[in-house]
């Protein structure tokens, strides 16, 4: 959950064990423990949740831990067996905070400014949750598409369907009138194959995904609002891949667009993969929350191990499109191919903006670091194999590779590792 991007879920969210804000606190752990949460408090922090964590006689730093190795439903179940508050305490608990109304002038002054910016005719929002979630929600609902382009058409964020969190995102830019050069409902013709899936107007899905910026409550809306049971989404995403290409006139139009778009790159073979290169090349982005860096075993650049997944990361970093990678000192390889070529993370980003191809970035670094071809041999070789060497670096991988894939035993390198989250990452991608 990446709070610099949607806001966690509503305070009146009843989802998780159901105790008023324990969902959004859920996905303020989640974002704490992926350092995404941006300008929110988590724990001790944050008022509400020390009352619910009080509540629940669990700390912040257990509770932080249980969302890490909990889905929601496992979660539940966890807290009820923690706690063990009783119904009825849970009713007094939610019913005290639904209630309480700003006691500060503080507050009260806060309560005002909101309303007048973000919803003047509001009379209705008088408590301190309510307000809680006017600010949530007027601080994520609209989206500027002229500064940076929507999510993956294979993104599954949303109600585990591809296409719906773009759909949701050009939606909430049309309302904002900020969609720039993107095209929304039923002038789309992903949008439309889309709509007519889930069986809703441009305007009702409109109003569904501006009520509902967070990815979880849009899945709720989403999949109460349309009759669709797992098996005919799973053969909807199946399909997903051949939108637009049934027949040969369809065939055609993809190609000539292609050939507009991307001369001579025939690789591309659908409209996904065409619309996803279409929104990096548009906005001079890497987008590493649309496909993975290159493996990290690509010597492709200078005959250097890591080089070639260190620039497109680099890349992505300067888009602000990093997802969830890591990049430079937050990242243990990064760090020790930079010392190798000791040069900063910082400098090495702001190269890119400045050197777009791998032979320009090659030159650069040839004026900074000569390096000869021992020194390169010797390098690869060390990180090649690079593995645990401490206790606690082997349960850190055999906890990882246990969580993306239990059947894989046969991992024993941080490299080997890297390319499986990136399989597991995108492998909706791959279908």
């Amino acid at each position: 959950m990446d709070l610099t991007k949607q806001p966690p879920r509503r305070p009146s969210n009843l989802s998780i064990a159901g105790i008023v804000g324990l969902s959004r606190m859920t996905d303020k752990a989640r974002a704490y423990n992926n350092e995404t949460l941006g300008e929110y408090l988590y724990g001790g922090d944050s008022g509400l949740d020390r009352k619910i964590l009080d509540f629940l006689s669990i700390s912040d730093e257990q509770f932080a831990e249980a969302v890490e190795e909990y889905d929601d439903q496992a979660l539940d179940t966890w807290v009820i067996e923690q706690s063990a508050r009783t119904t009825s305490e849970i009713e007094r608990f939610n019913q005290q905070e639904l209630s309480i109304e700003p006691q500060t002038e503080e507050y009260r002054q806060r309560l005002k400014d909101r309303l007048a910016k973000y919803a003047p005719d509001r009379t209705d929002i008088k408590t301190v949750l309510q307000s809680v979630e006017l600010d949530d929600w007027g601080n994520f609902w609209q989206l500027d598409l002229t500064k940076r382009p929507p999510r993956s058409p294979y993104s599954r964020d949303v109600a585990g369907i591809f296409g719906i969190a773009r759909m949701a995102e050009k939606a909430r830019a049309a309302c904002a009138d900020k969609i720039g050069e993107y095209k929304y409902g039923q002038d789309s013709g992903l949008d439309h194959y889309l709509l007519d899936f889930l069986n809703l107007s441009d305007g009702a899905f409109q109003q569904g995904a501006v009520g509902n910026p967070n990815d979880l409550e849009l899945s709720d809306w989403i999949l109460s609002n349309v009759e669709k049971d797992p098996a005919e989404i799973e053969v909807f995403n199946q399909n997903a891949r051949q939108f637009g290409l049934k027949t040969e006139k369809h065939r055609d139009n993809f190609a000539k667009r292609r050939e507009m778009i991307t001369p001579g790159q025939t690789d591309i073979e659908n409209w996904l993969d065409l619309m996803d290169y279409d929104d990096q090349k548009s906005f001079g982005i890497v987008d590493l929350a649309r496909r993975a860096p290159r493996r990290p075993y690509d010597a492709s650049v200078g005959g250097i191990i890591h080089l070639a997944r260190l620039i497109d990361k680099a890349r992505a970093v300067n888009g602000n499109s990093l997802g969830e990678y890591w990049y430079g000192e937050d990242s243990g390889i990064d760090r020790k191919l930079l010392a190798f070529l000791g040069i900063s993370a910082q400098k090495f980003a702001d190269a890119m903006k400045s050197h777009p191809t791998d032979t320009g970035v090659l030159d650069w670094l040839n004026t900074k670091s000569i390096k000869t071809e021992t020194e390169i041999k010797d390098y690869n070789e060390e990180v090649l194999n690079m593995g645990p060497t401490t206790e606690g670096q082997r349960i850190f991988l055999k906890k990882v590779v246990t969580k993306l894939d239990s059947c894989r035993t046969d991992i024993e390198t941080f490299f080997d590792m890297m390319v499986l989250e990136d399989e597991k990452s995108f492998e909706y991608w791959n279908l």
